[in-house]
């Protein structure tokens, strides 16, 4: 259970705040928002903020921003429709009732001859009682209501399509450029709640089954020298520990100003490359210092991004499969390993994904944020916009295809993880 809501906090965080980054850019740049939801599927909650509807949905496994312009209008009149206008103040339209009339007795009934609702911003048609066409001005924030749930119309300096194509380009980079803000943020926490390692040869933290606590080693200690060699870096003195794996050191040390001698063997331990280093059972020894952690969560959010830059090249190169991707059921298994680990490792397991999200994200992919930013850039190159219907075809090609790798990912790790 615990792993259960740790998965949908992290996921919640992750997916908000790369769906903020477009929401703040997108309104930024003039965008109408209709919709800024938190998963896919039915609806389970959702209020109303000025003209985007905030929603959560059932499907925790991503999210949206729903920008004008960017899918056909929803609702669409044409000439000989009958619909009913409510008016402002002004006396211009600020409500288009496209059914239920009846239930809007004040409302003004019109069969329409013409209609804009993008540029000019009005509607021309008959009116009973009144002789001729009638034309009526509509607000630029005027709503259709259908089945009694109003929705703003869009017009057309308020879509997506009408923005510069660096104002398009912010929106859509902006959601992974605040996956990465959130990693250095977390990181930059994690960094000042753990404390920043010394860079000197001192003893932090002990292991309960390592040889220096055996020897009598205590938190604070100074390690002069190793075998006459003298050491003044954390790095210096570990070196030579890791390269002498079972060979006896003699250890100078230096505690409350007063030195002593410590014979020490290194215990064997297999390394990240997969080499037999030694180790003593010491931690280094941390401080707390905000320059330090906002540091620490810049170039470790840095190296992150080079670690999955890599991984994503062997995966191209054939050195990494498919059966090394982890999907939903994979990243919930791993997640409770972490969570078991404690809150600090969770803190760096949420900004890891974090990073991913961001760098996924901006694969020129189909369907990607990344995929739609080159479209931007074909744009740029050609001097004119790709057709929209052959833009929207290839997205839709490329987020099935997104979605059978999904499946295929997680069958996967359902067989490495079930069967």
């Amino acid at each position: 259970m615990n792993t259960f809501l740790s998965i949908i906090v992290i996921f919640g965080l992750l997916v908000f705040i790369h769906e903020l980054g477009h929401l703040i850019f997108a309104k930024r740049a003039g965008i109408l928002c209709r919709e800024f939801a938190i998963g896919f599927g039915p609806k389970i909650f959702s209020f109303k903020k000025a003209e985007t509807v905030y929603t959560i949905r059932l499907l925790p496994l991503g999210g949206f921003v729903r920008m004008a312009g960017e899918d056909p209008e929803m609702i669409t009149i044409k000439p000989g429709y009958e619909i009913g206008l409510l008016f402002n103040r002004a006396g211009k339209v600020d409500k288009l009732i496209i059914n239920n009339k009846s239930k809007h007795s004040d409302c003004k009934v019109i069969q329409v001859e013409k209609i804009d609702l993008e540029k000019d911003l009005f509607v021309t048609g008959y009116v009973a009682d009144e002789e001729g066409l009638v034309t009526y001005a509509i607000d630029e924030k005027a709503e259709y209501v259908h089945d009694e749930v109003p929705m703003q119309i869009a017009p057309l300096d308020r879509q997506f399509g009408s923005k510069t194509k660096l104002q398009r380009a912010l929106a859509l980079f902006a959601g992974p450029m605040m996956n990465f803000v959130l990693a250095i943020v977390i990181l930059t926490f994690y960094a000042w709640f753990a404390g920043m390692p010394v860079d000197e040869a001192l003893v932090g933290d002990l292991t309960d089954d390592g040889v220096a606590i055996q020897s009598g080693l205590e938190s604070g200690d100074r390690i002069v020298s190793i075998e006459g060699q003298q050491v003044a870096t954390w790095e210096e003195m570990t070196s030579i520990i890791q390269s002498s794996p079972n060979e006896p050191l003699l250890f100078e040390i230096q505690r409350d100003g007063e030195r002593f001698e410590v014979s020490m063997t290194p215990q064997e331990r297999v390394g990240p490359d997969e080499q037999v280093q030694g180790v003593v059972g010491i931690f280094p020894m941390t401080e707390k210092n905000v320059l330090g952690a906002v540091a620490f969560g810049f170039t470790q959010t840095y190296e992150f991004t080079m670690l999955i830059f890599e991984a994503l090249g062997m995966l191209v190169t054939g050195q990494f499969t498919l059966d090394h991707l982890a999907g939903p059921v994979g990243i919930y298994s791993y997640t409770d390993e972490v969570a078991a680990m404690g809150f600090l490792v969770l803190m760096q397991w949420t900004a890891i994904l974090s990073v991913n999200l961001g760098i996924i994200n901006l694969l020129p992919l189909p369907a990607l944020d990344g995929g739609r930013l080159l479209f931007i850039g074909v744009e740029a190159v050609r001097g004119k916009p790709i057709d929209p219907q052959k833009e929207g075809l290839v997205h839709f090609i490329g987020f099935a295809l997104l979605m059978l790798l999904m499946l295929v990912v997680t069958w996967n790790d359902i067989n490495k993880f079930f069967l």
